[in-house]
């Protein structure tokens, strides 16, 4: 493994939670780790609730944007060396082949977007997931990427998945 790693997180809105963890890991794994987010059908913007969330936490959200997966299968796109599915949704159907073969893993989250009902339950929903994304990318940031041997790798990021 490199001293830099791409890290595509993937979900079908690309709303909500592949955002908060693009941001997520772009403030916590910087230098490291170029985090980008992308969705098999993207909504088209980010959720209002998600870039709270991102900015009660002191982190960027100038920049981000709801795009499609198509952007990162495209010749010229970064290689990517890790790929994460966040949502149930994202994890049952077929990703685009993606060049280089990154290591993949499924983390997925209950989705915010999908909690109806008052706004406090709403604002609950973002923080968890916000709260279960952070843990995730933290325990990956620990990991010794370039100690580690793709299959024990690979063991980690699907043990994290289940955190």
């Amino acid at each position: 493994m490199s001293d830099h790693y791409n890290v595509l997180f993937l979900c079908t809105g690309n709303s909500a939670r592949s955002i908060m963890a693009e941001a997520i890991l772009n403030r916590k794994g910087a230098g490291t780790f170029t985090a980008y987010s992308a969705g098999s059908f993207p909504k088209g913007a980010p959720r209002p609730e998600a870039l709270q969330q991102l900015e009660l936490a002191g982190i960027p959200t100038e920049g981000l944007r709801s795009k499609s997966w198509d952007e990162f299968a495209a010749p010229g796109a970064p290689h990517m060396d890790f790929v994460f599915t966040v949502c149930d949704d994202a994890a049952n159907e077929v990703c685009p082949v993606w060049p280089g073969q990154p290591i993949t893993a499924h983390w997925g989250v209950p989705d915010p977007a999908a909690v109806k009902g008052a706004p406090d339950e709403i604002e609950r929903a973002f923080d968890y997931a916000f709260s279960l994304l952070s843990r995730r990318i933290d325990l990956f940031l620990c990991l010794p990427h370039s100690a580690l041997d793709e299959l024990a790798l690979q063991q980690h990021l699907d043990h994290i998945g289940r955190q």
